[in-house]
């Protein structure tokens, strides 16, 4: 998302090297250029113009360390207020009611409905609670099905009413509904419009009035840019809502919302989303997205989500496995799976500080893994348990079932040759610690 913007920061800083100090001539230079930088990221221009203020007036007479250059103090400087500017601290939602009843709001197409599932299992897996999705978008075709499609894809329930087309009377049964079945947590996702309007915001507010939720959360979409936080404002006027969700922040994107929004409506950004699939929501942290901004990566959130699709019982087997030197391709198989199921490749890549500014021209996407599952499901079982059995003859009838050529499938055994060599070392403890002596004379 931030692509653009990181690389014109890093072009800004560059202006500082050579320089012993730092001073308003050189300062004043280097941030002219971070203001554009803004600027061309969607940042309001007013918003762009106090940060680099701010930064300035941080930064003239700044005593520098000997240690430390120029640059890499405005880094830090920019960095401080970076997070200060997307709202300092995380902030978490509530969920002390009982039940707790969450709005959702938002224009059509911000990504309500999907978002709302996500929330929901958040909720389930991360909070302990027992949700109920509510379906009160009485005017999309096919809102209700969608949601309750997401519903039977995440394991939990959706209330809706066909019959009923007054979305207060559809929350409020909801609600109850939860109360029937003891259900601690209610997720209202109500209807959006083209646009602002009126009616929509009348309809919106009679909800809140009517169910007096526990806490009200804005979807916008981050593409939108200056729009989203415009949009944000007036709804904020109307609901007083209490924080934001970012959607769809994997696409072609400046990155303008994630730092305008909280200076304009004075309400933190709660959750990041990307992506369809059901796990792919973040948490906001302004620290971790100062550091994805100026190129740092984020290799917290990285552990985060190998954490959430660790299990413990499956790496011991295959660590068992390595030891022994018993790792398949059926084992690399199922962990191509788990690194799936974490998100976004190119994404995840780009947590990793210094990666993401190598790969960004690069096109990885969710199918990166499409030639080597298929060239191993083609392989019959004996051989994925069984690689150097793969002669030529077999070569040929993989290639054909997995449409891929000879070259493709002779680097892909090469690779699990010298990965399943490589892994046995480190799983054994004697090797390892030889490996770790050696580190030094290896760097």
């Amino acid at each position: 998302m931030f692509e653009n913007l990181t690389e014109r920061l890093e072009r800004s800083f560059k202006l500082l090297s050579g320089q012993t100090r730092i001073t308003e001539i050189n300062v004043a230079e280097t941030l002219k250029e971070v203001r554009r930088a803004l600027l061309d990221a969607d940042v309001n221009y007013k918003i762009a113009k106090t940060f680099t203020d701010s930064v300035k007036d941080k930064a003239i007479g700044q005593k520098i360390v000997a240690s430390v250059k120029p640059g890499e103090m405005m880094i830090k400087i920019v960095h401080d207020e970076l997070i200060t500017l997307m709202g300092g601290q995380m902030q978490e939602i509530s969920v002390k009611g009982n039940p707790t009843v969450i709005l959702i709001a938002g224009l059509q197409g911000s990504g309500k409905t999907t978002f709302s599932a996500k929330l929901a299992r958040y909720v389930k897996s991360k909070k302990g609670k027992d949700p109920l999705l509510v379906a009160c978008d009485v005017y999309r075709p096919a809102a209700i099905e969608q949601l309750k499609t997401l519903g039977t894809q995440i394991g939990i329930p959706v209330y809706s009413d066909p019959n009923n087309k007054n979305p207060v009377k559809i929350a409020l049964e909801g609600i109850k509904e939860a109360k029937r079945n003891g259900q601690n947590l209610v997720i209202i996702d109500t209807a959006g419009r083209l646009a602002v309007d009126e009616q929509m915001m009348d309809e919106i507010a009679n909800i809140k009035k009517e169910i007096k939720p526990d806490e009200i959360l804005f979807v916008v979409d981050a593409m939108t840019g200056q729009d989203a936080v415009n949009t944000a404002k007036e709804f904020n006027d109307r609901l007083n809502f209490d924080g934001v969700v970012l959607t769809k922040m994997d696409g072609d994107t400046r990155g303008g919302a994630a730092l305008s929004i909280k200076s304009v409506v004075n309400k933190p950004i709660k959750f990041l989303s990307s992506g369809e699939k059901p796990e792919s929501l973040d948490i906001f942290y302004p620290e971790r997205m100062a550091d994805r901004i100026l190129g740092m990566g984020d290799i917290v959130s990285l552990v985060e989500r190998a954490q959430e699709h660790y299990d413990e019982e499956e790496e011991r087997k295959l660590h068992k496995k390595l030891a022994q030197n018993q790792f398949t391709f059926d084992d690399f198989l199922a962990q191509i799976q788990q690194i799936k199921k974490m998100g976004n490749i190119k994404e995840l890549a780009g947590m990793i500080p210094g990666v993401g500014k190598a790969i960004k021209n690069m096109d990885i996407d969710d199918n990166a893994f499409k030639g080597i599952e298929a060239i191993i499901h083609s392989m019959t079982p004996l051989e994925r348990k069984n690689p150097e059995l793969i002669n030529g003859s077999r070569k040929k009838r993989i290639s054909s079932g997995s449409g891929t050529d000879i070259q493709e499938i002779n680097r892909l055994l090469k690779q699990f040759d010298e990965t399943r060599k490589l892994m046995k070392k480190v799983t054994t403890g004697k090797n390892l610690g030889a490996m770790m002596r050696n580190m030094p004379k290896m760097q």
